[in-house]
């Protein structure tokens, strides 16, 4: 959702973007302490600092991040040895077990999902959009070719 900003708070902004170049680094360590209400890392590089500060600027005047989103980003940072989704975000990879069929091109193929990836014609695939490219010959989203949808479409019924 995008929010309106007034011209006066965007000029603003903008003015103040340009200011972070040319302040001396004691500033903007102030800056991000009042932005942050922390001291910022020492060896902090200063490209970095002044890409930290101009981000929490914008998000001040834009807005952030929204909660579900910011819950998936520190859940799957705080688990960095299983690089999978939050629970709470369903994946439109089918169970091991699966068969999928889809018809394409005059042919019905059909490929069965196991535990590490996807069986085509007698050979494992990684990911359901290798096998599309395979049956199609174009870089396409496996899970759409193959008719899966995510849970907010199910339930608008659009595709």
């Amino acid at each position: 959702m995008k929010r309106m900003v007034s011209q006066t708070k965007s000029v603003k902004l903008t003015r103040e973007l340009k200011q972070l170049e040319t302040q001396s680094g004691d500033e903007l360590k102030d800056r991000w302490y009042s932005l942050y209400g922390t001291r910022p890392p020492q060896k902090i590089h200063r490209s970095l600092l002044i890409a930290a500060v101009a981000h929490r600027l914008q998000e001040n005047v834009f807005g952030g991040l929204n909660s579900s989103a910011r819950r998936h980003l520190i859940q799957a940072g705080n688990n960095s040895a299983a690089p999978r989704p939050a629970p709470n975000y369903r994946s439109l990879r089918p169970r091991a077990g699966t068969v999928l069929v889809r018809g394409w091109g005059g042919a019905t193929h059909q490929v069965k999902v196991v535990e590490d990836g996807i069986m085509f014609r007698s050979q494992r695939y990684k990911l359901l959009s290798e096998v599309a490219r395979v049956i199609t010959g174009t870089r396409r989203s496996g899970p759409r070719f193959f008719g899966l949808k995510s849970a907010k479409e199910q339930q608008h019924g659009t595709r």
